[in-house]
């Protein structure tokens, strides 16, 4: 046990100190050659580590790119998944979720997905710490696949396809303001009602 917890903490530093770089991840081609990339933990090591994963595929990651990266949402959920015969857990199933949107000009929204990664981990009670140390080494082994799984998505999508939702999300946007724009005028041109005015009653 205490070799195994030795390799843990081994691993999970060293991959710290590679700032999740990605295995392979260098020889991925993208289409899409520039790209501003975002996220809600502006500081977080998701954001961080996308930033570089596109840059070492030779995509320029800038403010004011045509189309943007969004990092939207990245949640965690934890569920017990068995139980010792004294009702404790004792292996517990953790799932990693990333939502992302790609926009374009006028912050249009072009395109959403969630990615998601799931892994098992054991609980051992008399040995929280190193249950501890199991889940850290497992939640970087997700985030690696998470961003993976994004490379890997965004290698399917080009400016040609882009630029033609682009055209659409204007298109839509425009006929909601022309929408709103005509309710306003005809709620404008309807004659308005003068207050009822109640008698005052006489003493």
């Amino acid at each position: 046990m205490i070799k195994r917890n030795l390799l843990v903490i081994g691993l999970a530093a060293l991959l710290g100190a590679c700032g999740f770089q990605l295995r392979g991840t260098g020889d991925t081609q993208f289409a899409l050659k520039e790209l501003d990339v975002s996220a809600r933990n502006a500081h977080g090591e998701t954001v961080k580590s996308v930033r570089e994963a596109l840059q070492d595929s030779g995509v320029r990651v800038y403010k004011g790119a045509p189309y943007s990266l969004v990092l939207s949402n990245e949640q965690e959920e934890r569920e017990a998944a068995t139980y010792t015969s004294s009702a404790r857990t004792a292996e517990y199933e953790l799932t990693l979720k990333l939502d992302y949107e790609i926009r374009g000009s006028k912050n249009l929204l072009l395109m959403s997905d969630t990615l998601e990664a799931q892994r098992f981990y054991t609980q051992d009670g008399n040995n929280l710490i190193g249950g501890d140390q199991e889940a850290a080494q497992i939640r970087v082994e997700m985030r690696r696949e998470l961003i993976q799984q994004l490379a890997q998505r965004l290698q399917g999508v080009t400016p040609e396809r882009l630029d033609q939702l682009q055209q659409t999300a204007e298109a839509k946007a425009k006929a909601e303001a022309e929408a709103l724009e005509a309710a306003r005028r005809q709620q404008e041109a309807l004659p308005q009602q003068s207050p009822i005015q109640l008698p005052i009653p006489t003493p």
